[in-house]
């Protein structure tokens, strides 16, 4: 099992000395090496200081780093495991995946070398600056909005009442999660299709009835059995199962989303390749789900 570092008593700023051993924790795990001045260029302190906070995490862990004399610096050992979860593989990948896209802008990094990565690029939502603060600020400041929306259903955009409560992402694009006065319901938003918005004078409608949000559904996935058993064996490694299948947690406003990227919001189909999970509780969900929550 992994260690963990005992959790502080304050929050950690980049410059306290929680932060810097999480450092050459992530330094080691991920760069194998380390030396003071990797510690000294990062955070501006002196070698005295640098000294001081290899010698506390030598302390923590012993056994997770030895002193290589003629490289003059400090190696992961083989015997290395990750004392803090700041160092663990799903941090590292999303650093990568962040730095790929260029989100991270010049936001200096911990890491050190780095592996070439390349990603399966997809177009990118727009989303008007003007828009997103007013419907960030209608969040904090609890207020209505008239809002002038393109909708999927009509020809022409028309304008909505909404009480926006929540912002969600499906993996693809960002919705805003708000009660619609017109349609008298909690609906999801497409930000990208929110044309133009205005102060209401409709009272703000909270989001702690919105059942849909607040609810959590369990998704139970396992290797479509129409696989072979290598196949499936393949298919249990992708997503980590355990027995055979896996389960996780997500709100019942964004099930559908995340059921239609996994290619789950329909029946399985004749050919097992193509979809190559099913979803073992679907009658359960399905109970509980409803279709198509964008507007």
């Amino acid at each position: 099992m992994q260690a963990k570092a005992a959790k502080p008593t304050k929050s950690v700023t980049r410059w306290g000395p929680e932060r810097r051993l999480e450092f050459i924790d992530y330094r080691l795990a991920w760069d194998g090496k380390l030396n003071r001045g990797d510690l000294m260029s990062f955070f501006g302190i002196s070698v005295p200081q640098a000294s001081l906070d290899i010698s506390r995490y030598r302390e923590l862990a012993p056994e997770n780093l030895d002193y290589d004399a003629s490289a003059r610096m400090y190696v992961a050992s083989p015997a290395f495991k990750p004392l803090y979860e700041t160092s663990s593989p799903e941090s590292f990948l999303t650093e990568l995946l962040v730095e790929a896209t260029g989100a991270q802008g010049e936001v200096e990094s911990a890491m050190g070398w780095k592996p070439p990565v390349g990603r399966a690029p997809i177009p990118t939502r727009v989303l008007a600056p003007e828009v997103l603060f007013v419907l960030v600020r209608a969040i904090r400041e609890q207020v209505s909005l008239r809002v002038l929306y393109q909708s999927m259903q009509r020809q022409e955009p028309a304008l909505r009442v909404l009480s926006p409560h929540a912002l969600g992402h499906d993996g693809f694009r960002w919705h805003v999660r708000a009660y619609c006065h017109t349609r008298q319901d909690y609906r999801d938003f497409v930000m990208a299709r929110v044309l133009k918005v205005d102060a209401s004078d409709e009272p703000w409608r909270s989001g702690d009835d919105d059942g849909h949000w607040h609810t959590t559904l369990e998704l139970l996935l396992v290797p479509n059995p129409k696989l072979s058993k290598a196949s499936q064996r393949a298919v249990e490694l992708d997503f980590g199962m355990t027995g055979g299948e896996v389960s996780f947690s997500c709100r019942q406003a964004l099930a559908f989303y995340v059921l239609r990227h996994l290619g789950l919001h329909e029946e399985p189909g004749p050919h097992p390749e193509a979809q190559q999970v099913v979803l073992k509780n679907r009658r359960q969900v399905q109970k509980l789900l409803q279709f198509g929550q964008s507007t």
